[in-house]
């Protein structure tokens, strides 16, 4: 799914049909939730409280693509800024131009909760008495997630050595997983680290350790394997979010899949809200994400191929292969795509140019 939407779009007259209510928080809800009273819906909210993640780096594209879904042109202009990417993946380091900001998911929240916070409902209202619903947290109506791989990760927060570049983000393949060190300010990083403890990790590492002057408190355990429910779509719900379907941090898009999700999403229930074929736009919206899976299974395998020849290493692999083979066997079943985005809309792909 291509899409890089630049303004808000203009708001469209009310659509006449009961409410859509948006389960749950994160980006995606956020998107979908606004971009869909742009629709001419009406949309209520009903939040569902979880751990925010302690930092995020939004490139220059999806920071991008937040402010045009926003209408926010200057958002996170204040917050520390990347312009560097230094790796080492199996042989010497590689320093690379990289444009990014650095925010914590509290920072997200804070800035879209309105979107949410605007329809707040103040009780569950009964399913006959919606038009549809936005799954953005558990439980789903399509039974539990799909898990390519378990892949635990912890975060801390660190004390960057004296002489580090404060513009620059390192990222190391080590013998029994890999490290991200992100920093945050003049002194101050948050240090990722998947497959293992992150003193086990940094005991294998001779880029990212030699920039770590202290070690704070670690985070718990949380998963960042690919993952995605069986069905996302149904003629009155969609599913979005991290607890819908999530992507391996190694290639960083996450955070530009969620407005992308939220902006489809939206697409969608405005098409639906209009007279479209529900069963279709279903099948369409569930089909793209998957396909948006695939596109990043098959991306992010590349990396863990050459990553490492660990028995660690060769499970991940192994893992996003079945990942790979899930998500296609899915898109084989499924028709060809019926619609196509055009800015903020959907239109039937006989007529989309």
């Amino acid at each position: 799914m291509t899409m890089t939407p630049s303004a808000l779009p203009a708001g469209l007259p009310p659509v006449l049909v009961p409410p859509v209510l948006v389960r749950g928080g994160g980006l995606a809800a956020a998107s979908m939730a606004h971009l869909a009273r742009a629709q001419g819906l009406c949309v209520l909210s009903e939040t569902v409280k979880r751990s925010p993640v302690p930092v995020l780096m939004l490139s220059d594209t999806a920071l991008g693509m937040i402010r045009g879904c926003f209408a926010r042109p200057a958002l996170f202009a204040e917050k520390h800024r990347i312009t560097r990417r230094i790796v080492r993946w199996g042989a010497e380091p590689v320093d690379m131009p990289h444009g990014a900001v650095v925010v914590s998911e509290q920072d997200l929240i804070e800035a879209f909760g309105e979107a949410l916070e605007q329809g707040a409902a103040p009780a569950s209202p009964p399913p006959d008495a919606l038009f549809a619903t936005v799954h953005a947290s558990p439980p789903f109506p399509s039974g539990d997630l799909l898990r390519f791989g378990q892949r635990r990760a912890m975060a801390a927060p660190v004390v960057l050595a004296a002489g580090v570049d404060r513009m620059a983000v390192q990222v190391e393949a080590v013998a029994r997983g890999w490290l991200f060190l992100i920093p945050s300010g003049e002194a101050t990083a948050w240090l990722l680290g998947v497959g293992g403890p992150l003193e086990r990790l940094l005991e294998d590492s001779r880029l990212v350790a030699p920039c770590v002057a202290g070690l704070g408190e670690t985070s718990p355990a949380f998963e960042t394997a690919p993952r995605q429910l069986p069905c996302l779509a149904g003629e009155d719900w969609l599913a979005c979010g991290m607890s819908a379907i999530a992507y391996d941090p190694i290639c960083g898009d996450g955070t530009a899949q969620a407005v992308r999700e939220g902006v489809l999403g939206a697409a969608v229930l405005g098409a639906m809200a209009r007279g479209g074929d529900r069963k279709a736009l279903a099948t369409h919206y569930h089909s793209m994400l998957t396909a948006s899976l695939r596109r990043h299974i098959q991306i992010s395998g590349q990396f863990y191929a050459s990553g490492g020849d660990t028995p660690w290493w060769r499970e991940q692999v192994a893992a996003l292969r079945e990942g790979y083979d899930w998500t296609t066997q899915q898109l084989a079943s499924l028709p060809e795509p019926r619609y196509a985005l055009r800015g903020f809309d959907l239109e039937p792909r006989e007529t989309a140019a």
